[in-house]
């Protein structure tokens, strides 16, 4: 399925006022889940040993004040008031930032991209600043720096990586100590022998359920997730205003930040080495600016300046105003979130902390699949099997391969560890490189895509660099007590992700290299008396020119081919979407009376892909839009002269048109005398299967004596071919190393490569083509 039609309305952000605040009540739940529930560990990670609560206070009012304005310096300065305005046509994250550079900079790291591609509407729509604007000296240099350099482009591509590796390592930690933290409240509601037998069993126990229950959706029940957020938030922010007031009324006072100077001139370096338990109240931040493809941004901003923030300083200054007067320590946790819970209210909001939990981890778990749908789409990910829950919801997706993975790392960690101390060391790390990650790539999109003064980007990037950098320092000292974790999941996501990137170019640089001409083509008919057989071929190439060599060993060792055959190349471009009245581009190669001709699938890398019967009506019909079109214009009507095509022609989706060809299906459901709609769509499941469809499909060319007869004739025979079934000839490469080769690049291909190759998912089960109808061509490539 595509949503083709609600992807755009997400992007159009004119919504009313009504629509705002239903948006921003809907984002507590999605954006805000890991943000909120930080209160459960921060306090006790934080003294977990570096420091010690003593009765002067300096300690406890320290650290409030470095949790405030690291609270209002990082997620309310940096992402709401600046990060956000970042959006890629409505997109946030790491890769909405790597793709604004790619265009502006044009270091695409995609091998396929065309000068067409640049005409596309979203790849010259930004929000602030525009491209035709004139650039500055500074600009300008380092615009040209970065497109001459390939060392340079990348450096930034390795970047955007290593930020996607840590958010892959934040899916795994983050369920795991929000979980742990949560059901660790039970503590206090039991003898010490006993709670330690509840504790692990349960934690584990409710993160298989959250796992297990991933391909479901969280639609589903994604209703429930803002009531609980919203719930939680005024559950801690009343518990925060009542031990402000019962036990310290004066706490306000520990905000100024002349307390941090105190703390640090106290504790010295153990206070430095406890920034790593702060930095947690910050977990969940990035998501305010990943998750933005969901919402807009006045929505995002509303809901954290007017709740969000609010709360979570209550809840934090209750905490402190509670432990100011108890400093007594009978055991770890009495420095926990739980101990200034009032008893009566323990166990509501034990079960209230652990829902939302779940739902923080929700958060995170969706945002992974997000990122890696992302990698995938431009490259730098193996193929893996993408399944959209929802075809209401945008967005929203399950990929079973990494749920399992992420659902065993996380039960790995949780064991492994066993208590907060460790695991917000881990997630501390996680969490803090992919905002350093964000402040490098932002410096460089002030500059390049809103073309403002460098100064401001060295401001930036100096201000912000210098506070997350002490926190990322303070976290990388505790690399073994937990800070490894990250560290060793970001290496193996990085390595593997290097590696199919670099065996992804190095395919299609044979492709290119190897590629015969289409003079070839059609001089090979006449020596080889070659074959044309009823139906329709179409050839899978990642080449947008040319003939590939695949189609190539398939011909001369079987000369024959289907009565009209297409190259047909799916690919994704840097942008969020690409409209439906774009999404083709079709040519012709040689002569008419050959009936050969390329069509290049355009996805946006957040694009939903349709199911093989309904993409395959699309692409019928946008050839056939092709033909009737080129016969209508002057310029396009002459001969190719058997030239490779170098005219392309943008064709939308059959739902685009509203006249000319249209593309009509019959069913055992239908009335087959009933005309049906321009759009091919799936009957509903509750009268009958999508299997009794047949797939009898037939062209209303419309009777107008615009249509000369040649051009009504070969419509005709693309009506036949296509009746007379469709075959899907692929490409099955195997890579090897050329002899004489590095000892890396033959690690990289002949092991790395291939076994990735083998165990993902290839180009057949990425266009879901019919078993029946596939035919795979085998061939090496010695690269």
């Amino acid at each position: 399925m595509e949503i083709e039609s609600g992807s755009y309305q997400n992007i159009a952000k004119k919504e009313s006022w009504r629509t705002v605040l239903t948006l921003a009540y809907q984002s507590l739940g999605v954006v805000y889940g890991d943000l909120s529930i930080s209160p459960l560990y921060v306090y006790k990670s934080t003294f977990a040993e570096d420091i010690h609560h003593s009765e002067s206070n300096e300690e406890i009012f320290g650290v409030l004040s470095f949790i405030f304005w690291t609270i209002t310096l990082v997620p309310l300065l940096k992402y709401v008031f600046i990060v956000l305005r970042a959006d890629d046509n409505g997109e946030g994250g790491t890769f909405a930032l790597y793709s604004l550079l790619c265009r502006h900079a044009r270091v695409n790291s995609l091998p396929s991209c065309q000068l067409a591609d640049e005409q596309l509407i979203e790849y010259k729509t930004d929000s602030i600043g525009s491209s035709s604007m004139p650039q500055s000296g500074f600009a300008a240099s380092l615009k040209s720096t970065l497109e001459k350099h390939g060392v340079l482009q990348k450096i930034l591509l390795v970047l955007a990586l290593i930020g996607t590796c840590m958010v892959i390592g934040d899916g795994v930690l983050t369920p795991a100590i929000s979980v742990f933290s949560a059901v660790s409240g039970v503590e206090l509601s039991m003898s010490k022998e006993h709670h330690k037998y509840i504790e692990l069993p349960a934690a584990c126990v409710i993160l298989i359920g959250l796992f297990a229950l991933q391909h479901y959706g969280t639609h589903r029940v994604g209703f429930l997730f803002a009531p609980v957020i919203l719930l939680w938030l005024m559950c801690i922010s009343a518990i925060g205003v009542y031990n402000i007031f019962h036990w310290n009324p004066h706490v306000y006072q520990a905000l100024s930040p002349y307390y941090m100077y105190k703390f640090l001139k106290k504790t010295q370096s153990r206070g430095w080495m406890s920034l790593g338990g702060i930095l947690l109240c910050i977990t969940g931040s990035e998501a305010m600016f990943a998750d933005l493809g969901h919402f807009s941004q006045l929505s995002i901003k509303i809901a954290f300046t007017s709740l969000v923030y609010p709360s979570l300083i209550l809840a934090y200054m209750g905490q402190a105003a509670y432990l100011s007067q108890h400093h007594i320590i009978e055991s770890e946790y009495n420095i926990g979130f739980y101990v200034s819970v009032p008893e009566r209210l323990r166990w509501p909001v034990l079960v209230i902390a652990i829902l939302a939990a779940v739902v923080g981890s929700q958060a995170i778990i969706t945002g992974t699949f997000s990122i890696i749908k992302q990698c995938s789409a431009l490259g730098c990910f193996p193929k893996v099997k993408i399944v959209h829950t929802s075809s209401k919801i945008h967005g929203q997706i399950y990929i079973p391969e990494i749920n399992w993975i992420l659902m065993v790392l996380c039960l790995a960690v949780t064991i492994g560890f066993r208590d907060t101390k460790r695991l917000g060391n881990a997630s501390g790390l996680a969490v803090i490189t992919v905002m350093l990650v964000t402040t490098c790539l932002m410096s460089l999109v002030i500059v390049l895509c809103w073309h403002k003064s460098v100064l401001f980007a060295i401001v930036f990037v100096v201000f912000f660099g210098t506070i997350e950098s002490l926190y990322f320092s303070a976290s990388l000292i505790k690399f073994l007590e937990g800070a490894w974790v990250p560290i060793a999941l970001a290496f193996c996501f990085l390595l593997a992700m290097c590696t199919w990137h670099y065996g992804t170019l190095k395919r299609y640089e044979y492709d290119v290299q190897n590629k015969v001409s289409v003079n070839w083509l059609l001089s090979l008919s006449q020596t080889l008396g070659i074959a044309r057989v009823r139906g329709l071929g179409l050839i899978h190439t990642e080449l947008v020119s040319g003939v590939p060599a695949i189609f190539s060993h398939f011909v001369t060792n079987l000369p024959a081919f289907h009565q009209v055959l297409v190259f047909l190349c799916v690919k994704s471009v840097p942008v969020p979407h690409v409209r439906p009245q774009e999404r083709f581009l079709v040519g012709r190669i040689g002569p008419k009376e050959f009936r050969i001709y390329r069509c290049i699938v355009r996805f946006g890398y957040r694009d939903v892909h349709k199911d093989d019967f309904e993409f395959e009506g699309d692409l019928v019909c946008s050839i056939a839009e092709f033909i009737r079109t080129e016969a209508e214009t002057a310029a396009t009507a002459a001969e190719t002269n058997g030239e490779d095509d170098d005219r392309m022609s943008v064709v939308g989706t059959c739902s685009t048109y509203m006249q000319g060809i249209e593309d009509h299906y019959e069913s055992d459901i239908d009335d087959p005398d009933k005309p049906g709609t321009s759009e091919i769509r799936s009957p509903k499941p509750k009268k009958k299967s999508k299997s009794k469809v047949k797939k009898r499909v037939r062209f209303v060319v419309p009777e107008t004596p615009k249509i000369e007869k040649e051009t009504r004739q070969e419509l005709m025979e693309l009506t036949e071919a296509r009746e007379g079934g469709v075959a899907y000839i692929m490409g099955n490469a195997y890579m090897k190393a050329k002899p004489g080769s590095g000892l890396v690049k033959r690690l990289a291909i002949n092991i790395g490569y291939e076994f990735l190759r083998r165990n993902t998912r290839g180009p057949r089960n990425m266009l879901t083509s019919p078993h029946a109808s596939t035919l795979e061509v085998g061939m090496i490539y010695n690269v």
